[in-house]
């Protein structure tokens, strides 16, 4: 007489079903409105643990079980692990370099002079910030960023806005143009002169972030739709805090329209930029760099600033040679 599995089936199956569930919203992309949108983001993690049902199914001796445990497993490791390695080369482009920081300072309260150092260590071109508040504007100032960056494109907070709402760039190269992208944040845009390239147009992204309810899911899907696209004639680049992860499909349908997710092709996908300031658990990837795909990523970096719950996210890109 065989020994009784450790694991009754039914409850291989019970266990089985959370894990079963997201990979098939993932596969599909089917994730709609709330709670469904905020927990996507947590793919990674249940790709992680997806080990438990697969262990309590082998144990369970049942067919159906192992192969729905492992089926889940596999699905959401597919999705997840390919983010370790670079999905592009990393050319040794001719045109110029262009350098990156950027960083939500949560209501300004990250460190402005360790921002401010991280530009002169990085030798940046261009620093772009979200939810700055018109105090953080005077702390980034009194810290010399425009010493750095001497031109400024800033959009803090009013008096009646969430505070949340601002947001700045800074930079070195002339600035051609001063524009804002739509939503309920301030998305600051500047037109930038290149030296040996095309202009580049750089976007402080800051999106509504999808909770709170099915309203909020909608404000943030609309806020990912008024993001700009990539254009002939300019070489556009989308930085900051998208409040979504990969694993989002309204974020995969933005990246299909011409970006290349610079974590990804440089193979730093797996690192997250966002942990609560206490606790430090969970940790996620919502924020991002995205370029034109003209533009060739050569690193990124993921660098912690004391204050705030965001990592600052540190690139450096090459342009096409041009005129």
């Amino acid at each position: 007489m065989s020994p009784s599995p450790r694991v009754p089936a039914r409850v291989a199956f019970a266990l089985t079903a959370p894990w079963a569930a997201c990979a098939a919203l993932r596969a599909l992309g089917a994730e709609r409105g709330f709670p469904l949108v905020p927990a996507m983001s947590f793919t990674p993690q249940a790709a992680l643990s997806s080990v438990v049902p697969l262990t309590a199914a082998v144990l369970s001796r049942s067919r159906a079980a192992t192969a729905l445990a492992a089926g889940s497993a596999l699905v959401l490791g597919a999705a997840v692990l390919p983010r370790a390695r670079a999905s592009a080369p990393v050319s040794a482009a001719d045109g110029p370099r262009l350098r990156v920081v950027s960083l939500n300072t949560l209501h300004s309260r990250a460190d402005a002079a360790t921002v401010v150092a991280l530009v002169a260590e990085h030798d940046a071109d261009v620093l772009a910030l979200m939810e700055v508040t018109p105090e953080g504007v005077t702390a980034l100032l009194n810290a010399g960023v425009v010493d750095l960056l001497p031109h400024g494109h800033v959009m803090p907070a009013g008096p009646t806005a969430p505070p949340g709402s601002g947001g700045a760039v800074w930079t070195r190269l002339e600035v051609l143009g001063r524009s804002m992208v739509p939503g309920r944040f301030g998305q600051p845009a500047v037109r930038l002169a290149a030296p040996g390239a095309l202009d580049v147009e750089l976007t402080a992204v800051h999106t509504h972030p999808p909770l709170q309810g099915p309203a909020r899911v909608a404000d943030w899907e609309q806020d990912l739709r008024d993001l700009p696209d990539p254009e002939d004639g300019v070489l556009r680049v989308l930085t900051g805090d998208f409040n979504a992860t990969p694993d989002h499909a309204s974020f995969r349908r933005l990246l299909r329209h011409g970006w290349v997710d610079v974590a990804r092709a440089t193979g730093q996908g797996l690192r997250s930029t966002w942990a609560p300031t206490r606790g430090g658990r969970p940790r996620l990837t919502l924020d991002h760099v995205l370029v034109d795909e003209r533009i060739t990523p050569q690193w990124l970096q993921v660098v912690h600033v004391p204050g705030s719950d965001h990592r600052a996210l540190v690139t450096e890109l090459r342009l096409p040679a041009g005129s």
